[in-house]
């Protein structure tokens, strides 16, 4: 028995020092980054665009993948049940962990079960439809809202799922319009342009960036108005949807993010908070991200990602509460 005991206490100890020595060598193997939607959206666009001079910092490859699902909740529980090691990095944003979990029953992640490490873009927003929708201003789309729910034929909208903040933004709008929309649900936004463009879908609430521009230029989509009180750098000529009176102060911008499972070794956050915070300041990275319409901030120091990502989970709760958002 005491032979036992010694042995036990020793393996307890090897597997003590072993933890930390191995956080200290981190990385040592290529690390996953997990984009929880479908190849060709603004996420993925985004990771494409990160994964290269990340990859350079950490001396590891940065592998891309992608999971669309349940508003990108299928992807976050994948990264949940791998360990808790580093070598899953998620690319995420309220959509997935905060407002999945409030929206749809199966989700079972909490927004406390992941750890910011840094806060990579803020993305401008704006209402962008298809080709063929009757409106082309603020006003022109509410009207057309108004006229076709009076018929029974409600304009639709897509978002990337049950939830996530393009629904509660599309509740929100038809709440303040005083209009019936029908929300049609999506796996990521890459799907969703091509319907968009397509005629299957009227309206889109979402973040954009260069390539949505590229397709309003060639006449694929339009813009109908940037939720902002002025106008928008990469769209200058596309009004503030101030212009239309139900609708006014409707301003939003969504952030994107690097998060890990929670009880991530220090070390390893600390790395790659380390690599992230480079990456944020390496110049080809930002004027790529410039171009393509993303903000670029301030890097977030490490002591200060647990109140940032705090805040965000009160923000967001508190929207699902005032559209009295239910689990399905």
């Amino acid at each position: 028995m005491k032979l036992i005991n010694t042995l036990g206490l020793l393996l307890g100890a090897a597997l003590a020092v072993q933890a930390p020595a191995q956080a200290q060598s981190y990385p040592n193997k290529p690390i996953n980054l997990m984009v929880p939607y479908p190849a060709g959206g603004l996420s993925d666009i985004i990771a494409r665009k990160i994964n290269v001079p990340l990859a350079a910092e950490l001396k590891q490859p940065v592998i891309i993948e992608n999971l669309g699902g349940a508003g990108g909740a299928i992807a976050a529980q994948k990264v949940l049940n791998a360990p808790a090691d580093g070598y899953y990095l998620f690319q995420g944003s309220p959509n997935e962990l905060i407002l999945a979990p409030l929206a749809m029953k199966a989700v079972k992640h909490k927004p406390d079960d992941f750890r910011l490490i840094q806060r990579m873009a803020m993305a401008p927003m704006a209402i962008v439809a298809s080709k063929n929708f009757p409106g082309n201003t603020p006003q022109e789309m509410v009207a057309e809202i108004v006229k076709r729910a009076k018929a029974g034929k409600p304009v639709n909208y897509a978002s990337v799922g049950i939830g996530s903040f393009y629904h509660l933004l599309g509740e929100e709008m038809a709440k303040k319009i005083g209009a019936e929309m029908l929300h049609v649900p999506y796996k990521g936004g890459g799907p969703i342009t091509q319907d968009l463009m397509g005629g299957q879908i009227d309206l889109f609430i979402t973040p954009y960036g260069a390539p949505h521009v590229h397709m309003a230029k060639e006449g694929k989509i339009k813009f109908i108005a940037a939720l902002s009180p002025q106008p928008q750098r990469l769209i200058p000529d596309v009004p503030s949807i101030d212009q239309a009176k139900e609708l006014k102060g409707f301003h939003y911008t969504i952030g994107s993010g690097y998060y890990v499972k929670k009880g991530t070794p220090e070390p390893v956050v600390e790395a790659l908070h380390r690599a992230l915070t480079k990456v944020m300041f390496d110049a080809d990275f930002r004027n790529t991200m410039t171009a393509m319409g993303q903000e670029v901030g301030e890097a977030l120091r490490l002591d200060q990602t647990e109140q940032v990502y705090a805040d965000e989970v009160k923000l967001y709760q508190g929207i699902a509460k005032s559209i009295k958002l239910e689990a399905q």
